[in-house]
């Protein structure tokens, strides 16, 4: 049974960072590619990031392109999301989410591409 659980939400301010954590089991993690995802109060689940089994690839949606930073490190079998000035916009529950496939490439941007998804984790933004 493939798990994942996410970690490191809070409140936080404006202009601050916080760094999200992914555990996984069940899968050979580095087999895998895996996304993030948010989806905020009232608004569909939207990606925001993706990474490749290796790590050698990452992929951003545009809002977070030079804040946010998708990496994995397999030996612990964990996907991170480092967060850095953060907005009120980026108010929403992160998910993390694992690949349909073993070493799949093509889309990462929609929900279809996973088959897992964690419990999420509440990232609230104040200005």
């Amino acid at each position: 049974q493939v798990q994942l659980v996410e970690s490191g939400g809070g409140l936080v301010q404006a202009g601050d960072s916080l760094r999200l954590s992914c555990a996984a089991s069940g899968r050979t993690f580095s087999s895998y590619a895996m996304g993030w995802f948010r989806q905020a109060p009232g608004k569909e689940r939207e990606f925001v990031a993706g990474i490749s089994w290796g790590g050698t690839n990452t992929y951003y949606v545009d809002f977070v392109k030079g804040r946010f930073t998708i990496s994995r490190d397999n030996a612990k079998n964990t996907l991170y999301l480092q967060m850095n000035s953060l907005k009120p916009e980026d108010t929403a529950i992160y998910y993390c989410a694992i690949k349909r496939r073993a070493y799949a490439s093509g889309s990462y941007y929609s929900r279809g591409d996973y088959d897992y998804w964690g419990q999420g984790t509440q990232v609230t933004v104040s200005s």
